[in-house]
């Protein structure tokens, strides 16, 4: 920012700043937070530079900043109220997606070993699908393919041995429990 950007926002911030920190103060009663928001808006005016100075109009700009910047203000400040002592505690239950692998380990078993080791080592253990590429010889886009076609027999053998069940969104919502034999 040159000296005549920085003359220009200095000159606008004069004019309208006390009428600012009034507006602020009317509608948030705390001064230490109104100062703040003050401060917000005349940074955000020095960050502007030159476009603050083609401005129609400064000071709409800088009270449209300090409206806005009120509204995130009140959007975070949130009133926190003490929970009582006698509330129950929350179980820790797990997701209807988290309680599938006893169902998994066994679909594992079921699955052709091509498809197991592959799922095995990409999608459970982390190995990078270039990797195995690499240590298998084939190519990338060969194992892109053997992974999405080992994940579509796995859903599909989840589905009918383990019952599970998808919401609208595609999520799992429920399964019947399969323990490994």
């Amino acid at each position: 920012m040159d000296s005549t950007d920085l003359a220009c926002v200095q000159r606008a911030w004069q004019q309208h700043r006390a009428e600012l920190r009034g507006y602020l103060l009317h509608r948030i009663k705390d001064v230490s937070q109104a100062e703040d928001l003050l401060q917000e808006v005349f940074l955000k005016a020095m960050t502007q530079g030159r476009q603050f100075c083609t401005l129609d109009n400064p000071r709409a700009w800088l009270y449209q900043v300090a409206r806005n910047a009120l509204i995130d203000n009140l959007r975070l400040a949130k009133d926190a109220l003490p929970l009582p002592d006698d509330l129950a505690q929350e179980t820790d239950a797990l997701a209807p997606v988290d309680e599938l692998s006893e169902c998994v380990v066994r679909v594992l078993t079921e699955l052709s070993p091509e498809d197991r080791e592959v799922l095995q080592m990409c999608d459970i253990e982390g190995m990078k699908q270039q990797e195995f590429a690499v240590a298998h010889g084939l190519s990338l886009t060969a194992v892109k393919s053997r992974i999405q076609r080992a994940r579509q027999r796995m859903r599909a053998q989840m589905t009918e041995a383990c019952k599970v069940q998808f919401d609208e969104a595609g999520q799992v919502c429920c399964h019947v429990p399969r323990p490994l034999l």
